[in-house]
């Protein structure tokens, strides 16, 4: 007696992949994602941002002194009023007003002296003892985003990142204390007014 039983050929599907071509497009796509992350550069857009927060937050605290000043009629805050303030760097935080920073200087603020001829001193000036301007003219001091120095001075309450310097003309400049390099060179962020 014969079997019956048929013999079944192998069926050749033709709608999908193999592996080898599976293989080559994974790789395509993973060099290319190589590539666009390194064109985009987090990094440098991290310090972009950074540097644009800097900003933002040292014409906060400069508007905030303005209109302090207008509303005093021309009285700067108690902090930054003293005659012996004038061309002085004011790092600001809570650690006192009006006393000498003995753990600032160019290291912990190193572009707050763009501009200034001679050798600068270096004052704390508490902005946020004055209630009368923290909460009416600025919600909050700002604290440096990045929060330490590019010398590991840790940016907080006490040392936020940003000065005041008093000019001998009756300006007032704001700036940051630890601007970073987006590629081109740093440049310090200050304004004055």
């Amino acid at each position: 007696m014969h079997s019956n039983t048929r013999r079944s050929l192998p069926v050749r599907h033709t709608g999908g992949f193999t592996l080898i071509e599976l293989l080559i497009v994974i790789g395509i796509l993973g060099i290319l994602a190589s590539i666009v992350l390194v064109a985009v550069d987090p990094a440098k857009r991290l310090k972009q941002a950074r540097n644009a927060r800097r900003s933002s937050e040292v014409n906060a605290i400069l508007n905030a002194i303005l209109n302090y000043t207008v509303d005093n009629k021309g009285t700067l805050p108690t902090a930054i009023s003293s005659s012996t303030s004038v061309g002085i760097v004011q790092l600001i935080g809570n650690s006192g007003t009006n006393t000498v920073a003995t753990a600032a200087n160019s290291t912990v603020c190193p572009y707050a002296t763009t501009g200034v001829t001679g050798t600068p001193g270096y004052w704390m000036a508490n902005l946020a003892a004055d209630t009368a301007f923290v909460d009416t003219y600025i919600a909050q001091m700002p604290i440096d985003p990045q929060g330490t120095s590019s010398a590991g001075t840790v940016y907080n309450n006490s040392l936020t990142g940003y000065y005041v310097l008093r000019t001998a003309n009756g300006r007032v400049q704001v700036g940051a204390c630890n601007s970073e390099d987006e590629g081109s060179g740093v440049v310090p962020i200050s304004v004055k007014r």
